[in-house]
């Protein structure tokens, strides 16, 4: 066979693994949801700010590993600078580094807010993916644990926001003074034991997921999950597990430390702040077992947890668990500065608390509507651009419209199309219409609900009319009119 009769090779489209595609009713429900997130921040004096994807690999805070590339739980490439970049793993990291890079314009408190995708290069699994939105929301250059406290008050609120009701939600917070003290206490402190100190604070996050059995094992030589996967555990001995297990689980543990009496004094503050404001302990709680799994927490930390039901991918029931974090996290800045920066922040996992918002039935309930179809009935240039300019007029009154664009001499697909998509509306102008200055209206919506419903002339004629002719200077105001009454329908479908 010659080359000119070899085929060619066909690509294999392949979506990368861990990431997702998404679909136009999850990028308007992901809209919908961060309008009422924005609303609640902005009301609390937060402004926006946007940092890039990208920022160099050790201002991120990653130990770097000994290889080529430094590519541990991030995804990294080098600039033809010989510096490593890699896409940022939080939108926290950044933030500092932009405080401390224009610390000299900003006016301090600096009180932000920011959406955006973060990258984390992991296993990826089920309903665990290596691209996902976050929404953050920091106070950088306020030391007080009030500010600490209005991030919870904040949290229960943006809940509230989203149509999530009390005792569906709760906000838990802990101080990580508490437990460095109790780290200290059984021997874990100082610098030579950062890396035993974050496998703990790792395996104490895990508590929800694998109870407290599954924490005692984390916590010495390790955990085989079902799947056969090993996770090395923080290797702690028998006594130091004991200690930690009953600092979860013994209300009346109390090591010797002062780190320890100082973190629970801020605690004590922050339930009087919140509780003086008007949040009980059923949405702003204080809970030992909130650890957060960053090492760079520094005072309070806190959780938002979603406390009802779902069915899960085994058809077991569970709680919902946690949609977001954050704390206290007075060295970040510091790291580029020099000098103490204190700042706190909340972090929203934006796919997983639409998942939960979904279950609730509080987000995608109203169903986006597709465009008005202008339908295309002649193809020479004369009739192509007065059907343009009918659809340019929709859009013009602030009518989303477009203009068929497929092989528009078979009527029939057009329609189809206009189904397909959703439309509420289909404008038609054939020869005659032309001749008489006059355009067809068709009522999509209430045509199909007529073919299934009336079944005798005289309801029909008590119906709204499906289809209307109006001259064409009175295409907008009835298209307005129709996607009213429309409206107006699926009101009262809602309130039924």
């Amino acid at each position: 066979m010659s080359d000119k009769q070899k085929k060619p090779l066909k690509l294999k489209a392949r979506l990368p693994r861990g990431f997702v595609d998404r679909s136009a009713a999850d990028i308007h429900a992901t809209n919908e949801m961060i309008g009422k997130i924005r609303e609640v921040y902005e009301r609390y004096g937060f402004d926006p700010v946007e940092t890039p994807l990208f920022e160099y690999t050790d201002a991120l805070g990653k130990f770097l590993p000994d290889s080529d590339r430094p590519n541990e739980g991030v995804f990294s490439l080098q600039d033809d600078d010989d510096q490593w970049m890699s896409l940022r793993y939080d939108l926290t990291a950044p933030l500092a580094r932009h405080v401390a890079e224009n610390f000299n314009e900003i006016q301090l408190p600096f009180r932000t807010y920011r959406a955006g995708y973060v990258f984390r290069n992991e296993k990826p699994g089920p309903g665990r993916f290596r691209q996902f939105m976050q929404f953050d929301a920091d106070t950088v250059g306020a030391p007080g644990v009030q500010a600490d406290a209005e991030m919870c008050m904040m949290m229960a609120d943006t809940m509230e926001a989203l149509g999530i009701q009390r005792g569906d939600y709760v906000i838990r917070v802990n101080n990580r003074k508490v437990f460095d003290g109790v780290l200290d206490a059984i021997g874990l402190g100082g610098d030579d034991n950062a890396g035993r100190r974050l496998n703990v604070l790792r395996a104490i996050d895990k508590l929800d997921k694998f109870g407290i059995d599954g924490v005692r094992l984390l916590l010495g030589p390790g955990r085989k999950d079902e799947s056969g996967d090993f996770t090395k555990g923080a290797g702690l001995s028998e006594n130091q597990i004991a200690q930690v297990v009953a600092y979860l689980t013994d209300d009346s543990f109390h090591p010797a430390s002062d780190l320890y009496d100082q973190g629970q004094a801020e605690l004590m503050q922050i339930e009087a702040l919140v509780t003086a404001a008007g949040y009980a302990a059923d949405r702003i709680k204080i809970d030992p077992s909130v650890i957060r799994g960053l090492e760079y927490y520094t005072g309070p930390v806190f959780e938002a947890e979603l406390t009802f039901d779902v069915t899960n991918e085994k058809g077991e029931k569970v709680v919902f668990g946690s949609v977001g974090g954050g704390g206290r996290y007075d060295g970040l800045v510091s790291r580029f500065m020099g000098q103490p920066v204190p700042a706190t922040g909340f972090s929203i996992g934006v796919s997983r608390l639409m998942t939960a918002l979904k279950n609730l039935g509080k987000l995608g309930q109203d169903e986006v509507l597709g465009p008005v179809l202008v339908t295309v009935m002649d193809g020479d240039v004369e009739s192509m651009g007065r059907y343009q300019r009918f659809t340019q007029q929709l859009r013009a009154a602030g009518i989303r419209a477009e203009m068929y664009q497929g092989n528009w001499k078979k009527f029939g697909n057009q329609l189809k199309y206009a189904d397909r998509r959703g439309s509420p509306i289909a404008i038609i102008q054939g020869g005659d219409e032309r001749a008489e200055g006059v355009v067809q209206i068709k009522d999509l919506i209430e045509g199909k609900r007529l073919s299934g419903e009336i079944e005798d002339n005289a309801t029909w004629r008590e119906a709204r009319v499906a289809q209307e002719v109006v001259p064409e200077a009175d295409l907008v105001a009835k298209v307005r009119e129709i996607l009213a009454a429309q409206a107006e329908d699926r009101r009262r479908a809602k309130d039924v």
